[in-house]
């Protein structure tokens, strides 16, 4: 299992509403289960999302880009353990990797990309120091940045 290089991980049981006819889940939910999991990501590094996220940076999160690539189905009642980690911090925007398991079982790759923004304005800002230091105080891998050095 290639899951070593993710520290975060959270457990969800597939629910009914979420699987089709035949009992396989609907491919539009693993994005449920991939936004499940980064709320739960701010948790674990220690921010209340959305309102502590707000109070603490002046700013929020939006979603620019959403990944899926599918190898495999959960079922209804199937035990999933989804991994998430921040794989890169560029000036304003970050990208999460996600991976969803059954067991020893890789389901679903996924990428995420958020910009943070002006909750007023809706333009982008940069990325607020004290969330780079938090994120990489988290990760077992340091998050590549897209950051120019200043000279």
């Amino acid at each position: 299992m290639a899951c070593e290089q993710f520290v975060f991980h959270h457990t969800l049981r597939v629910r009914w509403a979420e699987v089709d006819r035949q009992g396989i889940v609907f491919n539009g939910n693993y994005f449920l289960y991939f936004d499940v999991a980064i709320t739960e990501y701010w948790r674990a590094i220690g921010i209340d999302y959305p309102d502590g996220f707000v109070k603490a940076f002046a700013s929020d999160m939006y979603a620019v880009k959403a990944t899926a690539e599918y190898h495999g189905s959960a079922e209804f009642d199937d035990i999933l353990d989804i991994y998430g980690r921040t794989a890169r911090l560029g000036h304003s925007s970050m990208q999460f990797l996600l991976e969803i398991w059954r067991g020893d079982t890789h389901l679903v790759s996924g990428e995420l990309i958020y910009v943070n923004a002006d909750p007023a304005t809706k333009k982008s800002v940069p990325l607020p120091e004290a969330l780079r230091q938090k994120i990489g105080a988290y990760e077992r891998l340091i998050p590549k940045t897209g950051v120019a050095r200043s000279s």
